[in-house]
């Protein structure tokens, strides 16, 4: 994503680049001006050089043919290095316009030398006459040099000249030059800031066109903003900000519908409340009527029927109890024995009925309704489908601080699979249960009032029957009703 500093530091090294180019330009054609203006400048300064080397040649010679002492010949010395020096300079400016020239103007430096030379020797030699013909040469040769030199410098500046005029015009050429740059830089940097200004400013109008949108009230139209800075996550954070606020409307609309609908169902449930009352029948009256059923049939000499109902009706007295409440061991087996001898009247020898319970453990408490679901689970399951029946066998007993209940029948087992799905309650029914009540119900109850996991386990292949065991933590604390009502 390109963000508005990087378009902004791509805009200065733009323009930066620009300025940079133009100036090395400038810079390079300056420098060369300027080095061929050096050039010829030292031409004629070297040419100049040798007319003042030659000029003080002549007077340090006149002061040493005057006073020849070692002072004054170590000053000829130095003027003669200084003018062969010069000399060398001067033999570098050959070129094919100037060779003759130049060639006999060296031509005449070495004359100037070598008479100055042979007056000197002359002086020392004490031949005067010898000394100062020398020197009148000399002189008349450093005139010649002088000469020369005007002569030369006239026509290196016919030469340059043209060189002369062609900066001038060059010079010319570039104020105009300078002219366009300026004005084509201009342009540029107009273009280029109305884009930048445009990358912005498009973005910023297209987010204010959709609040406009909003601000009516219209949270349907999606916010598109074409670009690829932080206005575009700017505009998809509002766009992201619509859906919330739409879906807020919808979900305060839905509500409302809704609260709508639960006012009119409470007034059709008061009517059915009322309907339902008149055709209710009391539990309680049931229970009554089966005692009165079951004391009839005793006094009528029925004395199994009799028992069979008042198991019937202890059954129904113990399921009217709240299934939150919690209950004793002692109390679940005993309305087990209850369930039985009901399901015994029913499959007679089909089904056969097994306990070893060690009543030291029956002083437990857990969630009422507990063993019943499975047992019915059990008879529902490994008893009614097959012809001969079965057999359900219980067994309490004590594993150290655990007491342990286990429920076990003769059916064809179920798989590891279904095992799992049943544990984690993805499959669970109550189909056929007289309590209304599945195997999944009471593992959870079980969870919630002692707080643990893995309280109840499976055992079974297929083909070999199945095994609920229930762990019973023996050191719990009584839990009161509210507790469990919490649960």
């Amino acid at each position: 994503m390109t963000t508005i500093q990087r378009k902004i530091w791509l805009l200065v090294s733009v323009m930066l680049l620009i300025m940079g180019i133009i100036w090395m330009m400038l810079t390079y054609y300056n420098q060369q001006t300027q080095e061929q203006t050096n050039t010829i400048l030292q031409r004629y300064l070297r040419m100049n050089e040798v007319t003042i080397a030659s000029q003080k040649m002549i007077t340090d010679l006149n002061n040493f043919l005057l006073d020849p002492t070692e002072f004054h010949k170590v000053q000829i010395e130095k003027s003669i290095q200084t003018i062969e020096e010069v000399q060398q300079d001067v033999a570098k400016l050959r070129n094919e316009e100037n060779a003759f020239a130049v060639t006999n103007y060296i031509h005449l430096i070495d004359s100037l030398v070598e008479t100055t030379q042979r007056s000197i020797l002359f002086s020392e030699e004490q031949e005067l006459e010898g000394s100062t013909n020398e020197f009148n040469e000399a002189n008349r040769i450093s005139m010649y040099i002088s000469e020369m030199t005007l002569s030369i410098l006239e026509r290196e500046l016919k030469t340059y000249n043209r060189f002369y005029r062609e900066i001038i015009q060059q010079s010319e050429e570039l104020k105009k030059l300078g002219i366009w740059i300026l004005l084509l830089v201009t342009a540029i940097l107009l273009l280029a800031t109305y884009w930048f200004s445009l990358s912005i400013t498009r973005p910023v109008h297209q987010l204010t066109k959709a609040a406009n949108v909003l601000a009516k009230g219209r949270f349907d139209e999606k916010i598109k903003v074409e670009s690829n800075d932080e206005i575009a996550f700017l505009a998809q954070t509002f766009d992201e900000m619509r859906i919330n606020i739409n879906d807020l409307i919808l979900e305060i609309q839905q509500k409302a519908q809704l609260e709508h609908e639960l006012q009119q169902s409470k007034l059709l449930l008061k009517d059915s409340q009322l309907k339902s009352l008149q055709s209710q029948i009391n539990p309680h009256f049931l229970f009554n009527t089966l005692n009165t059923l079951s004391k009839k049939a005793y006094l009528d000499g029925a004395e199994e029927t009799s028992d069979l109902l008042v198991s019937v009706a202890g059954l129904l007295r113990y399921n009217l109890k709240r299934i939150d409440r919690s209950v004793t061991l002692y109390e679940e087996v005993l309305v087990l024995y209850q369930y039985m001898e009901i399901q015994k009247a029913r499959f007679a020898d089909r089904l056969h009925f097994k306990a070893n319970i060690d009543e030291t453990c029956l002083h437990v408490n857990i969630p009422g309704l507990t063993l019943q679901p499975i047992i019915e689970n059990a008879v529902i399951h490994a008893i009614e489908p097959e012809e001969n029946g079965g057999t359900i066998s219980v067994r309490i007993y004590r594993d150290g601080s655990w007491i342990i209940v286990e429920i076990e029948d003769s059916g064809k087992g179920i798989t590891q699979e279904k095992i799992e799905l049943l544990l984690n309650g993805q499959i669970d029914s109550n189909e056929g249960h007289s309590t209304g009540i599945g195997f999944q119900n009471v593992v959870k109850r079980l969870h919630l009032f002692y707080g643990m996991d893995n309280l109840v386990s499976i055992k079974s292949e297929v083909g070999t029957g199945t095994k609920v065991i229930i762990q019973i933590p023996e050191t719990r604390e009584e839990i009161s009703d509210e507790a469990i009502d919490r649960g």
